[in-house]
This record gives structure tokens, C-alpha cells and sequence, in this order.
């Protein structure tokens, strides 16, 4: 999978808890099939056993779509795995640790809060920055205060990272946060939670298309 190429327009977070009691390799399926461009696999409960069985089962559905398959703050399930990448955030393990195990072919996102994060940012060899939270968000409880529509603005005016925006992020103001200067969106309860999760990705993947141009 060549980096240069990835498209992260729309980038499902995973939720277990958010799936109103329907299996989540169905959510994930349905949710690429919407159009959703990347998945993030977030288990902050399972075992390492049932982590790294569930990530088999979700690379096996990535892999039938050509989309990248992220792991969120394990390395040792992203390797275990041999995921396409790893997410990690401001209290995780050090990027440039991560990198040195991983090796320059893996996709490793990191978590920014602030416009001070961003800069720090700016001299690591990211793949992209997640934006967290944009807007406050119940999926989510340990963040920092929402950035807001100006926040994402002032980390795109210094920031040479690809940036996606995760918290509190919907159809109504998904536009906005583009047009703002993300290059992707980041959500969790909007596709989990929702009746169709493929025309939830649908609906959302045709807003930000819209809105790109």
C-alpha cells in the first residue's frame, strides 16, 4: 500500500459499545461498503487474546476492500496482526519509538489537543495528526477541551501534517470542519450507532467530497 495514496476522507473509529448489539465485523463491512476509507480497530477492554482474534477477523474484511487497517495505541497487535498501521496518543508510547519498531512503511497517526501539540508535531514524520476532540463527545471522556471549527483552522495554518478531526462530528457539521482545513473525519458513534451504517458512510462521504471542492 503506497502512503502516497491514502485517502483519508472518511475513517471509521470502532466502538463496540456503540453497536446497538450488532456485530461489529458487520458494522465494518457495511461501513466500507458506505464508502468509509480507512478503519481504526480501538478495543480499551478486551484482553490481548480477544484483541489480537478480533483484529485477524477485521484485517481479513480490510483486506478484501484494499483499505488500510489501523491499529489504535497496541503495538503489539498492530505487529502481531501485521496491520497497515498504528494510532497512538499524547500518553502513548513515544512516536519515534514506535516508528523504530514499526519501520518507515507503516501508517502511524498521533493525537494532537492543542495548537502546541500540532507544532511539536512538525518535526516528526507522521502520517497524519487526529485532531481530538473537535466538538465534546460522550464516546470519548478523557480528552481535552474541544478545539472547535477555529481550532482546526489554526493547526492547518501550522501544521504540515495530514490532518483528520475526530469528537462529536455529524453529517450537519461535517462540511464545516472541512472547509476548515481537515482532509478527513474521523467518527465513531455517527456510523456505529447509526440504522444503516453504509448509508450513514454514504451520506457523510457525500458531504465531504462536497465539500473539497
Amino acid at each position: 500500500m503506497n502512503k502516497q495514496d491514502l485517502d483519508y476522507s472518511l475513517y471509521l473509529v470502532t466502538d463496540r459499545s456503540l453497536t446497538l448489539g450488532r456485530d461489529l465485523l458487520y458494522i465494518i463491512e457495511e461501513a466500507i461498503l458506505g464508502g468509509t476509507t480507512m478503519i481504526q480497530l480501538r478495543e480499551k477492554s478486551s484482553s490481548s487474546r480477544a484483541f489480537y482474534d478480533l483484529a485477524l477477523k477485521v484485517k481479513k474484511i480490510t483486506l478484501k476492500y484494499n483499505i488500510p487497517l489501523i491499529i489504535n495505541d497496541r503495538l503489539d497487535i498492530a505487529l502481531a496482526v501485521e496491520a497497515d498501521g498504528l494510532h497512538i496518543g499524547q500518553s502513548d508510547l513515544p512516536y519515534s519509538v514506535a516508528r523504530s519498531i514499526l519501520g518507515p512503511k507503516a501508517i502511524i497517526g498521533l493525537s494532537v489537543e492543542s495548537v502546541q501539540d500540532a507544532l511539536d508535531a512538525d518535526s516528526l514524520d507522521v502520517d497524519y495528526l487526529g485532531i481530538s476532540p473537535v466538538f465534546s463527545t460522550n464516546t470519548k471522556r478523557d480528552t481535552a477541551i474541544p478545539l472547535g471549527i477555529e481550532g482546526v483552522r489554526d493547526i492547518k495554518s501550522i501544521s504540515r501534517h495530514k490532518l483528520v478531526a475526530i469528537g462529536g462530528i455529524n453529517l450537519e457539521n461535517s462540511q464545516a470542519i472541512i472547509k476548515a482545513g481537515a482532509d478527513g473525519l474521523a467518527l465513531v458513534s455517527a456510523i456505529c450507532s447509526a440504522d444503516s451504517p453504509r448509508k450513514a458512510s454514504e451520506d457523510l462521504l457525500r458531504q465531504i467530497i462536497k465539500s473539497k471542492k
